[in-house]
Parts: C-alpha cells; sequence; structure tokens
C-alpha cells in the first residue's frame, strides 16, 4: 500500500488545525501541525512533509512571510523543495494582496512569495483538498 502524502499544518488556530485534519484525513492525507513558525520548522526539518499549510498571520505577527523565507533558504536542498500553500486572512484585515485575485495585485504566485499557491480564509473544504491535491500531484521543484 502506497504511503499516504502528509500535509504539515502551521496555524495558530488549534479549532481550524483540527478541522483541516479530519478534511485532510478523510481525503487520505496525513496530517501533523504546529501552532508557530519556530515549532513548524522543527516539525518541517523532523517530519519532512510533502506540503505545508501556512498562516501568515500568528502571533509574532507575519510570521508566516518569514517562514518562507526561512524554508526557501534552508541549509538542506530536500527541505527547500517542500511546496506551501499559504492560507491566510490577511486579505480581510489589511490592504496587502498577495495573489492576482485581488484586483490590485501584480504578481502571481511564486513572483512575490516563493509559493505554490494562496487560499483566503473561511476556505471550504473541498477548495482546500483541491488545491492540496493539485499542488502534490505536480511535484513542485523550485526554479
Amino acid at each position: 500500500m502506497a504511503q499516504m502524502p502528509k500535509i504539515l499544518v502551521i496555524d495558530d488556530d488549534p479549532d481550524l488545525v483540527e478541522s483541516w485534519r479530519l478534511v485532510l484525513e478523510a481525503s487520505s492525507y496525513s496530517v501533523v501541525s504546529a501552532g508557530s513558525s519556530e515549532e513548524g520548522m522543527q516539525k518541517t526539518e523532523r517530519e519532512k512533509p510533502d506540503l505545508v499549510l501556512l498562516d501568515v498571520m500568528m502571533p509574532e505577527g507575519t510570521e508566516g512571510f518569514h517562514f518562507v523565507w526561512k524554508l526557501r533558504n534552508h541549509r538542506q536542498a530536500a527541505l527547500r523543495q517542500i511546496p506551501i500553500i499559504v492560507v491566510t486572512s490577511i486579505h480581510r484585515t489589511t490592504d496587502i494582496r498577495l495573489h492576482p485575485d485581488q484586483p490590485d495585485a501584480a504578481y502571481e504566485p511564486g513572483e512575490f512569495l516563493p509559493v505554490q499557491g494562496f487560499l483566503d480564509k473561511p476556505v471550504e473544504p473541498s477548495e482546500l483538498v483541491k488545491w492540496v491535491g493539485e499542488v502534490i500531484s505536480k511535484g513542485w521543484k523550485p526554479s
């Protein structure tokens, strides 16, 4: 039997993490979680997930942005290649725009922040599963 793809969810909202865990596990994914970017990096190094679902705004501010750059510059090449989907409510709380679905945006995913996608919270479970499946199936590698 094939091993289930492992998803690391990094978000400081334990209720959201648990709901995503249930949705993803029902879709044959293995899920690990972290409540901060620091814990997320430790779990990334230990668990070597197939994909990271990442919040931007956490207790220390814009921790998600820092996590992306830290992972993309990691000393271990294999970790630098882990795909990331940013799932955030930042568009509802600030004028920051991260993707072209926003009217004033000029960037595609990966041009501004080296990630494979952006989803706005709240995200429908089916949309979350669709994005996770698409990104994992593409076998993303950094350019």
